[in-house]
């Protein structure tokens, strides 16, 4: 029963770990396009992947040697929590004022929010990991249903912020948005207060070298490790793209003649959804998948995915067509788990255990913070504000433009899949198929 009852309460601080992220990730693009900041979306969801490359190797370092994770990560989430609230306050008095947001003060305490809430995944994944550690749980086979409720999270916040009305308007597009996140992450860091105490270790401790996964770098001496994490960060330009502007695309066919009165331009929110729910059912598939097709097999599936992810935003619509929408929310499972847990393996087989902790720093440095970065950077300022928040369109020329932008998107990915067919060479003798075959019990790195 103890145990039991340590499970729901890690579940918990799963479930509202990622609510606090699912109540504004996805909306926010729409909500901001529709109030004057159209050309500005691309730095928001840049933001988030500047501050991953540093923030959370900062906090982890506190945690390690000085406050408790359990207490760092409280502090992380009240901060975090309270500047959402302040951009949320912020955003609301604007538009009372003059109708159309300001960029330079909401992008700032927005900033600072995510500066403070991108260390709280992993940290979040610490205080789980000692919790079930220190009662003899194991976290190999107890943490995957404990960290799937995280998923589950981020999918309630999505519906709820897509169907509950306040003062007439859906919170999808208002800024009580993030309201709601910063309420649920100031009630989560007093949460986590009477979570099971972490350990520190005052005399030692991960160096900031250690942290930011700098010592891995030695690896790209390695040919065939210096190929992978090359392909890593170019893969990684495609993460953040839809996240960004997936809600506003869809969302635009009710300016369309034809698509207004839609349910699913209606919905955007609710329809992304999908995304996040085919997730949770793929990681079910990969365990198979690697043994049947090895791990070059599962990621040049998630390579193609990308391809098809893009490339149904691009031919589908929210009428007779919304099942390429649906089609690309659901292959978008495969695309972001099959390369991110196949990734993780890769560099988990080809690293030495002295390596492999930084080495898969390095790994998640160069896909969601560099490559993350750099594609919503080029996305925005180079694809959509040329091709569709130009001046001068109209709502079906933008529409044209959103369909191009998505191709150019797919043929980027494209490009990179086929090179990585011929370059990327895997070493299949040096794979043990006893670890493939383990890899089923390890936790998934999903939303």
């Amino acid at each position: 029963m103890k145990n039991l009852q340590l499970k729901a309460r890690l579940a918990t601080m799963n479930f509202l770990e990622f609510a606090v992220w699912g109540a504004y990730l996805i909306s926010m693009g729409m909500f901001l396009g529709n109030h004057g900041l159209g050309n500005e979306v691309f730095w928001f969801y840049t933001v988030q992947g500047l501050v991953s490359i540093f923030m959370p190797a900062l906090i982890g370092i506190v945690a390690d040697r000085w406050i408790p994770a359990q207490i760092t990560l409280s502090l992380c989430h009240f901060l975090a929590g309270g500047f959402m609230i302040a951009t949320g306050a912020v955003a609301a008095s604007q538009l009372a004022a003059g109708g159309t947001l300001e960029f330079g003060t909401i992008f700032t305490l927005y900033t600072l929010s995510v500066a403070f809430f991108m260390p709280t995944i992993g940290l979040s994944n610490s205080v789980a990991f000692n919790g079930l550690e220190k009662n003899g749980l194991s976290t190999v086979n107890d943490f995957p249903p404990i960290r799937t409720l995280g998923t589950v999270g981020f999918i309630c916040a999505e519906l709820f912020v897509n169907f509950v009305f306040i003062g007439g308007t859906a919170i999808q597009h208002s800024y009580t948005q993030f309201y709601v996140s910063g309420i649920l992450s100031v009630m989560l860091a007093a949460y986590c207060l009477t979570l099971p105490s972490c350990p520190v270790n005052r005399q030692g401790g991960r160096s900031l070298v250690d942290a930011l996964g700098l010592k891995a770098f030695t690896l790209f001496k390695r040919k065939d490790m210096a190929i992978f994490f090359i392909f890593s960060m170019l893969l990684g330009v495609s993460l953040q793209i839809t996240n960004s502007y997936g809600s506003s695309f869809i969302y635009h066919f009710s300016k369309v003649p034809g698509f207004s009165e839609d349910w699913w331009a209606q919905n955007a929110t609710f329809l992304i959804s999908i995304s996040q729910c085919a997730e949770a059912l793929c990681i079910l598939a990969i365990p198979f998948c690697l043994k049947r097709f090895g791990i070059k097999g599962v990621m040049l599936m998630a390579m193609f995915a990308w391809v098809l992810r893009f490339g149904f935003f691009g031919i589908g619509d929210t009428g007779s067509s919304v099942a390429f929408l649906i089609l690309s929310c659901i292959v978008y499972g495969v695309a972001f788990d099959f390369f991110n847990v196949s990734g993780g393996l890769y560099v988990d087989l080809r690293t030495s255990r002295a390596q492999r902790s930084s080495a898969q720093g390095l790994f998640m440095l160069m896909t969601n913070g560099i490559g993350a970065s750099l594609g919503t950077f080029i996305a925005g300022t180079c694809v959509v504000n040329r091709l569709v928040n130009a001046p001068g369109l109209d709502a079906v020329q933008q529409l044209d433009g959103w369909r191009e932008s998505w191709f150019i998107f797919a043929g980027y990915a494209l490009i990179v899949a086929v090179l990585f067919m011929f370059i990327f060479k895997e070493k299949k003798d040096d794979i043990s198929r006893s670890k493939i075959e383990h890899s089923e019990d390890q936790p998934d790195n999903a939303i």
